[in-house]
């Protein structure tokens, strides 16, 4: 039986324990930010930047491996926010902290890897990079086994750009040089499980695909796919959306040999002309 605790439970957390339970049994506790009916045997505690579920303590201490993937609220990581003198005490095997790849800033489209400068140019990169300074802080304090991942963008069968070309939402953004990485959900997961058997506290990993790509790569690809016409581009300054701005900001190329070496790991969708076409054939 393998004991988890989840702080959170998105479709990161959702997938990596779909694919775990398919040949494990589990017993899992996670946090949710609302209270929630309960849907199955797993156990639900609320936590929010406010407040917890003070039982949430107990099912720590009885935890084996914790993942943590909630992002920064208002700048702060509320996990070690209302529990860093409980995580001191813990007796895990594992803990799993996901951050993402914004924590490198603007590399004006080079290759970055684990030992190349964080220079976080949004906000988003600003926090996740103080919440790793962090869990890396607790880590040497307590000796509290943990690993970084820091995440690419990431798509899925539900959360993809053939959807957005359907809805009429997706578009080109007119910037040169403007490169970015993305991994694939069930990727993400199945490199979670390798790491449960293959663990070394104080790592930290990019966890990307091999081909970076521009957006109008990867929408006219996808277009093609579809066989629908491919969006006009825009401007930058025409741009609304304030993350979207922060987003084409940051160009670099986000290299994973690190991360295929450690875990022996062979992607399942190497690039997003695998991973599309797998969600095109089994979605469209």
């Amino acid at each position: 039986m393998l004991n988890i605790f989840c702080f959170g439970y998105g479709q990161v957390a959702k997938c990596f324990i779909k694919q775990l339970s398919k040949k494990n049994k589990i017993n899992l506790s996670y946090t949710s930010r609302y209270a929630e009916k309960k849907k199955n045997s797993y156990k639900v505690f609320k936590l929010n930047e406010k407040n917890y579920d003070p039982k949430i303590v107990e099912q720590l201490y009885n935890s084996d491996f914790v993942l943590v993937s909630i992002p920064p609220i208002n700048g702060e990581d509320i996990v070690i926010k209302h529990f860093s003198k409980n995580l001191k005490l813990l007796n895990v095997k594992w803990l799993t902290y996901l951050s993402a790849t914004s924590v490198y800033g603007d590399h004006d489209g080079n290759w970055v890897n684990e030992k190349d400068l964080t220079k976080p140019t949004s906000k988003n990169g600003i926090d996740r990079l103080s919440a790793e300074n962090s869990w890396i802080s607790l880590s040497k304090d307590s000796n509290l086994p943990i690993q970084i991942f820091r995440l690419s963008g990431i798509y899925s069968k539900s959360n993809n750009i053939l959807n957005r070309l359907k809805s009429g939402s997706a578009r080109i953004i007119n910037k040169k040089n403007h490169f970015f990485s993305r991994i694939h959900l069930e990727d993400i997961a199945n490199i979670l499980i390798k790491s449960m058997t293959n663990f070394q506290s104080g790592e930290v990993f990019n966890i990307s695909d091999d081909r970076p790509a521009s957006t109008e790569e990867i929408t006219t690809y996808a277009a093609e796919l579809l066989n629908i016409k491919v969006p006009e581009k825009i401007g930058l300054e025409n741009l609304e959306d304030g993350m979207l701005k922060n987003f084409y900001k940051d160009s670099k190329k986000v290299n994973n040999d690190k991360m295929k070496k450690f875990f022996k790991y062979k992607l399942k969708f190497p690039s997003f002309v695998e991973g599309l076409k797998d969600i095109r054939d089994k979605n469209f």
